[in-house]
């Protein structure tokens, strides 16, 4: 008469028959009240009557066993229970869950009127794991419903590995679980909890990723190298993962092809490269840590570098090797292999290096730099002079005596005069200029002559003007 909604009235004599026993009686009424959800992979569990519906149920389990002998179960019971098990299409648990007809009770109601979430959330409350799987299989429900109903009480309960047997054992060749386990790696990777990611990737076999979990492992959080060869063991870690790869591949393209779909595919080649990566890493740690824990070491950079960054960060190593050995060329082999086997450009780390060098006032090692570059064998002609140039750019204050040293060291003569011009010593690059070949001789002392000029040396602009 008064027009109000009558689902509050039918709910509230629905959960009065519940208290009563009447469970027939009880589903009637929610019938009336109680609607599906309009999607059923909805992150939630149902509305909010539904669940009063289940929480009351679980909160009410009687220890009534459906048996032969079982002389308390009533006949409405007993045809309440066998109603549910032909609604519910689940392999039902093993256990209690079985023969209660009030947790019989509880699956009608989330079949009927529950989301999927409520109801794998319902197997996993009651240890009905498998159960949960299998529903998650066969209502084909989205990775966020394995993420949030079984993925995280999983690893919460500390059940993962009980997770990955059941998954293993309904499809040993995890490929009906590819795209759920792929969903836990990112939710994982998503959280930092990179211990539980490396885990999981062991098991799903999936090397690749494992190995790159791996160097995470390596290089997160270290302060230095010393730091650094404590953590070895992940480097062959990483060599084992990849070494499994190669032969997993190896293996498979002998036979058909494997259906490897979630697990990451590389290159032979790429991964013999990574393989390389970590061997010339090995030895970069060790070298290092060895200069630093015999107080050689003289860079105290805010970043590590490592192997496994960009190629900015590859050059880094190469000079962080070059200048922290005893001398430059203690630990040039390792840098110039560094530089060879990432086709790094070697000029501008050699520059970087004497930079280095010239602002720590070790010009002599500037000259044992230059001598490992020529007997590299593969410098340029060109390449020990353009150091030296790119040094005398950005420092003008080298004492006079290296810097006639770093220059007398220099191959081509254009390049010796073109110091000493940038070094505004230009008496010295007169006395170069006039041994050229006469017409290139009387343009660099017309050139000098001009700089002596703007610069007001009147002495070395009157023996230009003379020899001209």
């Amino acid at each position: 008469k008064s027009g109000l909604d009558p689902g509050g009235a039918w709910h509230a004599w629905g959960m009065a028959c519940l208290k009563a026993g009447n469970l027939t009686s009880a589903r009637e009424k929610f019938n009336r009240c109680l609607k599906p959800p309009m999607d059923l992979n909805q992150l939630n569990h149902g509305s909010r009557l539904v669940q009063d519906v289940i929480q009351y149920l679980e909160s009410t389990v009687k220890p009534v066993l459906i048996t032969d002998d079982d002389y308390f179960a009533t006949l409405r019971e007993l045809e309440a229970t066998l109603r549910t098990r032909s609604l519910s299409l689940e392999m039902m648990c093993e256990g209690k869950i079985q023969h209660n007809s009030y947790y019989q009770e509880c699956l009608f109601y989330l079949h009927s009127y529950g989301t999927n979430l409520a109801i794998i959330s319902f197997y996993m409350r009651h240890d009905c794991m498998r159960e949960a799987l299998l529903h998650l299989l066969n209502k084909e429900s989205p990775s966020e419903v394995f993420i949030e109903g079984i993925f995280i009480p999983s690893y919460e309960s500390g059940k993962l590995h009980m997770l990955e047997n059941l998954l293993e054992t309904i499809d040993p060749g995890l490929e009906s679980w590819g795209v759920y386990l792929i969903a836990a790696c990112k939710y994982l990777q998503r959280k930092n909890y990179y211990h539980i990611l490396y885990e999981l990737q062991q098991f799903m076999k999936d090397h690749v990723r494992a190995a790159m979990t791996c160097i995470r492992f390596f290089t997160h959080g270290a302060k230095s190298y010393t730091e650094l060869g404590a953590k070895q063991a992940w480097l062959l870690k990483i060599k084992d993962h990849l070494k499994v790869y190669l032969q997993e591949v190896s293996r498979s393209s002998g036979r058909k092809k494997m259906a490897f779909t979630f697990r990451k595919k590389m290159s032979a080649t790429d991964v013999s490269r990574h393989i390389n990566t970590v061997d010339l890493q090995m030895e970069v740690t060790k070298f290092l840590h060895q200069c630093e824990s015999s107080g050689a070491s003289q860079m105290t950079d805010s970043s590590l570098p490592t192997l496994f960054g960009n190629n900015n960060m590859k050059m880094d190593v190469a000079c962080k090797v070059i200048l922290e050995g005893k001398n430059i060329e203690e630990g040039f082999g390792i840098a110039f292999r560094v530089l060879q086997d990432f086709q790094l450009e070697a000029t501008e780390v050699y520059s970087k290096v004497a930079k280095q060098l010239v602002k720590q006032q070790k010009y002599s090692e500037i000259q044992q730099l230059l001598k490992c570059v020529n007997e590299s064998g593969v410098a340029a002609k060109n390449d020990g002079d353009n150091i030296i140039l790119n040094c005398l750019n950005e420092f003008k204050n080298i004492p006079a005596e290296d810097l006639d040293n770093l220059i007398q060291d220099m191959e081509s003569d254009e390049n010796k005069i073109q110091a000493y011009m940038l070094c505004n010593k230009l008496r010295s690059a007169y006395l170069v200029s006039v041994r050229q070949e006469k017409g290139r001789a009387v343009q660099l002392v017309q050139h000098v002559r001009q700089l002596a000029e703007s610069s007001g040396d009147d002495v070395v602009k009157a023996i230009c003007a003379q020899w001209l």
